[in-house]
């Protein structure tokens, strides 16, 4: 695959005020081009690799004065110990917006072109410095919402996954070169190739690995993704003061008059390391006026998008016949039971059996007093994972990219098995097992085509 020969730039901090902004350069004209547009405070700067120098950004121009743009850190780093193996050039100003894009602009009048988005990160592919699975692990890192999410995308970065892939690709590399031994001594077939010996081999160092990274694969979306979860329910029986509670915040008004919520409110909330994003709704009943119906309406196409539905009732009102028609609508999703208001009844609290057998769980609980919350995100945490002590604690999951890949060749492995034990001839045997290792190189990156590669880098933002 061609590697762009070209200089590129981008800003590479957020958008938005802040105490500094990064532009970065890559390519082999990145040093050429700070040296006309940075004047050093010392005269006598030499540049050495890797050191920050302190100086001015100045306009440049046969006629015109110079002019500073802005006061900044420059640091000059020579290839190959860069993020990209290329001469990478940072210039560190101050956060405004106007100020960093002026400095950009000024760059652009070199032979230097604005970055496409990751296309930094795609050069360090390119160059060899990452393979493809930590290329990706360095979006995961960015858009993480959870500490458990940056951990992963930490392991994947480290390369634990390639390691993984990797073993499973040298086990069918030595499975490979004994089939193609086969097949240039063909009357030597049967002394070659021990059926029994590859078949044990194939199942245990690559069908079991494929099948446990499959496994992860599963875990890692509910990392990376997210759920969602809806809190449903009739008005004022505490919805909003729930979403509070879980965010420790107050994000929705409360108040104690009924349809207050005319609109869904969400945020994400870390329960577990596992990103939910909460959805407060409108209460929903009938004859309701036309902008809470609105309210209602929304409420309704939430839930049908729900991962898990938290059905909210009121302990200090009996459960009425609009609760129990409310329930039975939404039933068809996985649903738990959360009873407010317990603070209201020091008693013993009332008996809610009949809705047992239709909920993932109950949980009783007091919003307001925040009693019961720990509880509820366990039930929550536990209707996502199911049994726990399956949950393993992984330095890395794939991702679903990953997850094709590796179903396609648990596929292609299986149909090399039956080969085996069915003892096929050996051209036959080596296309399955090939095509297996053909799978594990796209996600490497040995053989990833560059659509694919566009694709994946696409979803990075500029200037990474």
């Amino acid at each position: 695959m061609p590697i762009e020969n070209d200089t590129i730039a981008a800003i590479s901090t957020p958008p938005g005020a802040g105490g500094i902004g990064v532009i970065r350069m890559s390519g082999p004209r990145a040093f050429e081009v700070l040296q006309q547009i940075f004047q050093p405070h010392d005269p006598a700067c030499s540049f050495r690799s890797h050191q920050l120098y302190y100086g001015h950004i100045v306009t440049t121009g046969a006629t015109a004065k110079k002019k500073i743009i802005d006061e900044v850190l420059a640091v000059f780093m020579q290839a190959p110990k860069t993020y990209t193996r290329e001469d990478v050039v940072e210039i560190h100003g101050h956060g405004n917006f106007l100020l960093l894009q002026s400095i950009l602009e000024l760059l652009l009048h070199y032979p230097v072109r604005l970055a496409e988005a990751g296309e930094f990160t795609k050069r360090a592919f390119l160059n060899g410095r990452i393979d493809l699975t930590r290329a990706e692990a360095v979006i995961d890192l960015l858009s993480a919402r959870t500490r458990k999410g940056i951990e992963l995308a930490q392991g994947q970065l480290s390369g634990r996954l390639y390691e993984q892939v990797d073993t499973i690709r040298q086990a069918l590399v030595h499975m490979r070169a004994i089939v193609e031994v086969a097949i240039d001594f063909p009357d030597e077939d049967k002394e070659i190739i021990n059926h029994a010996e590859l078949s044990l081999l194939l199942e245990t160092r690559v069908r079991g690995p494929l099948a446990a990274l499959l496994l992860l694969a599963d875990q890692g979306k509910i990392f990376r993704e997210g759920i969602t979860v809806v809190i449903a329910g009739l008005p004022n029986v505490g919805k909003s003061s729930l979403l509070n509670t879980l965010l420790q915040e107050e994000r929705a008004l409360v108040t104690a008059i009924p349809g207050t919520t005319r609109d869904t409110i969400e945020e994400y909330v870390d329960i577990a390391g596992i990103p939910v994003r909460i959805v407060d709704t409108a209460g929903i009943r009938d004859n309701a006026e036309e902008v809470e119906e609105l309210g209602i309406q929304r409420a309704r196409e939430q839930i049908k998008q729900a991962d898990i539905v938290l059905f909210m009732i009121d302990l200090a009102r009996a459960v009425s016949a609009a609760d129990q028609e409310l329930f039975r609508s939404i039933q068809h999703k996985p649903v738990i039971l959360v009873a407010n208001k317990r603070d209201l009844l020091p008693g013993k609290l009332p008996d809610l059996g009949s809705f047992r057998d239709r909920t993932l769980a109950i949980i009783q609980i007091s919003a307001k007093e925040q009693q019961g919350i720990g509880e509820l995100k366990q039930a929550i945490f536990k209707a996502v994972v199911g049994n726990s002590e399956q949950w393993e604690d992984v330095g890395c999951t794939p991702n679903l990219r990953h997850k094709d890949a590796l179903l396609r060749a648990y596929a292609a492995s299986g149909r090399a098995l039956e080969g085996l034990q069915a003892e096929i001839t050996s051209d036959l045997l080596a296309i399955d097992l090939q095509e297996c290792l053909a799978e594990l190189d796209t996600i490497v990156g040995v053989t990833t085509t560059e659509d694919i590669l566009d694709l994946i880098f696409k979803q990075f933002c500029l200037g990474k």
